[in-house]
């Protein structure tokens, strides 16, 4: 079966069949080679990029603006400071201007509705690059980086620990859903993901034979995992909560003990990074062999790549 993504944007992986994301992840090993033989083919060549950011980033802004610089193309940022976004402006009149003068449109804040909207009204790709809801390009990223270590996807066994409704452990159990991998949220009850969204995943996992789990026990969570996930304790915008998240969430922080609950030396660490060292994971296994949270941030700029050739060339 031909895939074929042109013109489409990439808004949350619920928008994309398991055949369609395969051939983002194939793609995506492909570019990386490019790079690294030093064979790059200019894709780009005459395009633009807008690049919005409502929340600031680190891995997300430098692999959209290295990834299309590198085939040639203009990215500009955008921050808040320089556009009207929702304020003096409505997102459908940003959307129809920037759609007239640019190829696509990168998008980093805290509304899905805002990223869906320039989707809508904009007439070219938009891509998210982070919403409070969903964070797709970052699971395409893991993905990568787990067929790289274990050479398969499907019949993995994923555990997010910690936060398991914030955005990347939504986006993480809905890819896993898609693509047969096996994945269980465990953390605090009072952070459990939503139940309909949990539904929409088990749904979704009984044609691809993935298992979709949440639990509150994290003993019986890790064992045979492996992947062990986590993000930071609080997400952008709450700050405020640190404290009262550390409380409700030290006995979830991923440690050596935790890694070996497991039971399985090859398990792997992942983080969507940045971390907060010390808290939601202790240095010992951030920094150590099972540890592959710096491929893991690399390959950002491989898959994201992968979605702007798939949808502009």
């Amino acid at each position: 079966m031909k895939i074929r993504l042109t013109d489409r944007s990439f808004l949350k992986l619920l928008d994309f069949t398991p055949e369609e994301i395969r051939y983002l992840l194939d793609l995506a090993h492909k570019l990386k080679e490019e790079k690294r033989r030093n064979k790059l083919k200019n894709r780009f060549k005459g395009k633009s990029l807008a690049m919005i950011f409502e929340k600031r980033s680190t891995r997300t802004r430098c692999a959209f603006e290295t990834a299309f610089a590198e085939e040639g193309g203009h990215p500009v940022f955008l921050s808040t400071d320089d556009i009207q976004l929702g304020e003096k402006e409505s997102v459908e009149d940003t959307a129809r201007v920037l759609g007239r003068m640019f190829d696509a449109i990168q998008f980093r804040g805290f509304r899905q509705e805002h990223v869906e909207m320039l989707a809508s009204g904009s007439g070219v790709p938009v891509y998210n690059g982070l919403t409070d809801e969903f964070h797709p390009t970052q699971i395409l990223a893991d993905f990568m980086t787990m067929e790289e270590v274990f050479g398969r996807l499907k019949g993995l066994k994923v555990v997010f620990v910690g936060d398991t409704r914030n955005n990347v452990a939504v986006s993480m159990m809905v890819g896993c859903a898609k693509m047969g991998i096996h994945f269980t949220a465990v953390g605090p009850k009072s952070l459990a993901p939503d139940a309909q969204m949990v539904a929409k995943c088990r749904e979704i996992a009984q044609s691809t034979g993935s298992r979709i789990n949440v639990t509150d026990n994290i003993d019986e969570a890790v064992d045979n995992a492996d992947v062990i996930y986590t993000d930071v304790w609080a997400s952008m915008g709450e700050e405020s909560q640190s404290r009262q998240r550390s409380e409700i969430l030290a006995p979830y922080q991923v440690n050596d003990a935790l890694m070996e609950k497991t039971g399985k030396t090859e398990s792997i660490f992942l983080h969507c990074l940045p971390a907060v060292k010390g808290q939601e994971v202790t240095e010992s296994v951030i920094e150590g062999p099972r540890s592959y949270v710096w491929d893991e941030a690399e390959n950002r700029k491989h898959t994201i790549k992968a979605v702007m050739v798939a949808t502009l060339t």
